[in-house]
């Protein structure tokens, strides 16, 4: 939208376009930059897995900082060039001064992502063998791990089948939005995968 427009008329064109659901209000809860950038970082894979879409990210213009510094709006903008690298998002734009719009990646981009030295390692809790799942999870893992390996020209995956279950694990979980039933939540991602694959 153009801007000039007055601030409530503004705020209701975004409520049609975006809703609740895509949106993150920042400004409201007033959070540190190193709590902003952790939730908004986890906040967006958790909707790039739910396949949202666009996003609207409130970040404020700062003008009840310190010194007038939007602290909180550069955070934000220095973690979307991370997140692209990662496949997670597309590209993003100033939306207002004090917000911008995001594009997500397709969810089967995060697969194609490279680790990166300079980021850390996402820490999770990985078991042994993937047998603490349940066997409908494991039989979708399993599904997206082979279309992934012939997605990628391997036309004998077996060998490879298991370690590529546990690296979609590995990529799914760290999108998580930490669901009081995470299994749940882990098949939902994966159908939405294979669903990103049968698509292409």
């Amino acid at each position: 939208m153009p801007r000039g427009y007055p601030g409530h008329i503004q705020k209701a064109f975004d409520e049609i376009r975006f809703g609740p659901l895509r949106t993150l209000n920042l400004r409201e809860s007033l959070p540190t930059a190193e709590a902003a950038r952790a939730r908004a970082d986890s906040w967006i894979r958790t909707k790039q897995v739910e396949r949202a879409g666009e996003l609207l990210i409130i970040t404020g213009r700062g003008n009840g900082s310190e010194g007038g510094i939007a602290v909180v709006r550069q955070t934000i903008l220095a973690l979307f060039p991370s997140l692209r690298r990662r496949n997670i998002i597309t590209k993003w734009e100033e939306h207002t001064e004090g917000s911008f719009v995001v594009t997500l990646a397709p969810m089967t981009a995060m697969f194609e992502a490279p680790n990166r030295r300079r980021e850390p390692a996402v820490s999770l809790p990985i078991p042994d063998s993937l047998s603490a799942l349940s066997p409908e999870t494991l039989k979708l893992l399993r599904e997206l791990a082979v279309s992934s390996l012939f997605m990628l020209g391997v036309h004998n995956p077996e060998q490879f089948v298991e370690s590529e279950m546990v690296t979609k694990f590995t990529k799914l979980t760290a999108a998580l939005s930490g669901a009081d039933d995470p299994e749940v939540e882990l098949r939902a991602a994966i159908q939405h995968a294979l669903e990103e694959l049968d698509e292409q």
